[in-house]
């Protein structure tokens, strides 16, 4: 296996124990750490010397959308802060070819975990429904998840050639 291969395998094993952790912490206290977010961009930095080209740059544009988007979101209460944060970290592994796809993706799995969530609390699900979603109903949805989860497909559907259409990485 070539150095540069086994470099990408490295980054991608470590971003997927980073962004465990950060699901871990989320499902539990409802709360990123900023470390996760911190070390993920710090992962980033052999990613792109692994990946080095004309990506690399618009990768940090990626970065960039996100995290406007992801600031306007949290300042209209849609989304955490951490969840803001997380999501600018991860788009620079994607790019900016690839940025729909993870929105995509962490969208669609946002939206499983909602169902299941609800799903697995009926009488949750039904105040939810009467009210019209007006009123304090807990803790949310812990959207780290969903952002983890859509950037290791994103990444390791790369890293691994897999014909997913989430993505046309190469």
């Amino acid at each position: 296996m070539p150095s540069h291969e086994l470099g990408s395998w490295a980054v991608a094993i470590a971003l997927t124990a980073v962004l465990g952790w950060a699901s871990i912490s989320d499902i539990r206290a409802r709360r990123i750490p900023n470390w996760t977010v911190l070390v993920t961009i710090g992962l980033f930095v052999p990613w792109a010397l692994l990946h080095w080209g004309p990506w690399a740059a618009w990768a940090l544009v990626a970065g960039g959308i996100a995290l406007v988007v992801g600031v306007a979101l949290y300042a209209m209460g849609v989304t955490g802060a951490g969840d803001a944060k997380l999501f600018a970290a991860v788009a620079l592994f994607a790019g900016l070819g690839h940025l729909a796809a993870l929105a995509l993706a962490t969208a669609l799995v946002g939206g499983l975990i909602a169902v299941v969530s609800l799903a697995s609390r009926p009488r949750r699900a039904l105040m939810i429904f009467t009210f019209r979603g007006k009123g304090d109903f807990g803790r949310g949805i812990p959207y780290g998840v969903a952002i983890a989860i859509a950037a290791l497909l994103v990444v390791w559907q790369g890293l691994l050639n897999l014909p997913i259409p989430i993505s046309g990485f190469t």
